[in-house]
């Protein structure tokens, strides 16, 4: 019996596999399906022109659509912005409070919202996209739209909302029925897909003596520490320790023992940092398609390696670690299961100070992680403004790309040893 069940476990696992990656190619070949109406040519001028400011930022987390105006040029970052307005409103409007507290149910209506909002923040970035590129022009003072009018506008505005609507069921469909973490693997391959061209624009710099072989090579070795870096605080963890009683059941005495809370420095992960740039970076990169000449001005303000975008990113970084991490984690709960399976800290009284006491720890932890995230990616910005790197070199592309890595590969070693205990329990069955 154990051959076919590892076999069905295998197939389980290679169909979820194949599920994943085949909606992730349906998304990178959707990259390169443009947008009816504009002049390609035109476009990329204009963003070659741009290079260096908020776009460049914005075509990475769109995996280059943005840049080639494809179908899925908002990316799924309108999504990200209403999954974040919904958790904030979660906490000041009780009726969705109520509701995240009902289970499966709850959330599932609480994802309802978010998609209903998804479409509307489509609707209203398509629409200033669709305006302000009526009054942009290549390098050659070409149009860049080809008909400008309202049949352009509404045709851009359905084209882009159905296209983030598409990729947010995308998303979906990989957390369901692939292996986990939808979202972020849509922005994962996305910014792997750019990093080829980005190792061929740092080659050209270094063969047009731009950039000294030293400096690339401190920038190797540079690479190299952020990711050691990353994956130590990712791995990085307090244990709190737990004291169980023994119990005396007839002539045996069961349970006893010490076990341990695991409370990881980042217990937030990579969400922090899309929060963060969903926040700061999209809505101004929308800014810059108006010809407005204010709005001009708050988004090159905000441009990658300026004092109030990184001042701005690192506050929004910190904030979302703490808020993320307050949504995941309630130490209140954990000390009420631990009071009902008789387990204490030693020498914390069980019950509010058990619940004081653990989040005392981890506001410290999370406090440590912030400042991580913190810095590492803010360091994109300090290259690019002091070397004049290429900006995918750096720390939240390296962030992201190695924290949704080691949260897949958990997502796929968590699969098999959950059908590994399910190949446990079918042997221990009793037959009668």
């Amino acid at each position: 019996m154990a051959g076919p069940q590892k076999k069905a476990k295998t197939s389980e696992l290679k169909r979820r596999i194949m599920i994943t990656l085949f909606l992730l190619a349906v998304f990178r070949i959707g990259v390169f399906i443009p947008t009816p109406g504009i002049d390609a040519d035109a476009l990329a001028g204009f963003f070659q022109a741009a290079s260096g400011t908020l776009l460049d930022f914005a075509t990475m987390f769109t995996g280059g659509a943005l840049e080639r105006f494809s179908v899925f040029a908002l990316g799924i970052m309108p999504y990200i912005s209403a999954s974040i307005i919904l958790q904030l409103l979660t906490v000041v409007v009780p009726k969705l409070e109520a509701l995240s507290k009902e289970g499966e149910s709850g959330q599932r209506t609480i994802t309802q919202y978010t998609r209903y909002l998804t479409i509307v923040l489509s609707i209203i970035q398509g629409l200033m996209i669709a305006i302000g590129l009526e009054s942009m022009s290549g390098p050659a003072g070409e149009p860049i739209v080809l008909v400008a009018g309202w049949s352009f506008r509404l045709m851009t505005v359905i084209t882009l909302t159905a296209g983030t609507s598409f990729l947010m069921w995308v998303g979906e469909q990989i957390t369901e029925r692939g292996i986990g973490n939808g979202i972020s693997l849509i922005i994962f391959v996305g910014i792997v897909a750019n990093l080829p061209s980005a190792v061929h624009n740092t080659y050209l710099l270094a063969k047009a003596g731009e950039m000294s072989p030293l400096f690339l090579l401190f920038m190797a070795f540079l690479m190299i520490a952020v990711v050691a870096f990353i994956v130590f605080m990712e791995t990085g963890q307090r244990r709190i320790p737990i004291q169980y009683p023994k119990r005396v059941v007839g002539r045996k005495v069961l349970g006893g023992g010490t076990q341990h809370l695991p409370l990881k420095v980042n217990s937030a992960g990579v969400i922090p940092p899309i929060f963060a740039s969903s926040i700061i970076v999209f809505p101004a990169t929308v800014v810059s398609f108006v010809d407005i000449p204010a709005m001009k001005a708050v988004a090159n303000s905000l441009s990658p390696g300026g004092a109030l975008y990184n001042v701005l990113f690192v506050a929004a970084i910190i904030f979302f670690t703490y808020f993320y991490t307050a949504v995941q984690f309630n130490p209140k709960d954990v000390a009420e299961n631990l009071k009902k399976q008789g387990g204490f800290v030693p020498g914390i009284r069980p019950g509010a100070n058990t619940a004081e006491y653990i989040d005392t720890v981890l506001s410290r932890l999370t406090l440590w992680g912030a400042l991580y995230l913190a810095v590492v990616c803010v360091l994109p910005s300090i290259l690019i403004s002091q070397f004049n790197a290429p900006f995918y070199f750096g720390g939240t592309a390296l962030l992201i790309v190695v924290g949704v890595a080691m949260d897949t590969a958990q997502q796929i070693e968590s699969h098999t040893l959950s059908r590994s205990y399910d190949g446990l329990l079918k042997k221990g069955k009793i037959k009668k």
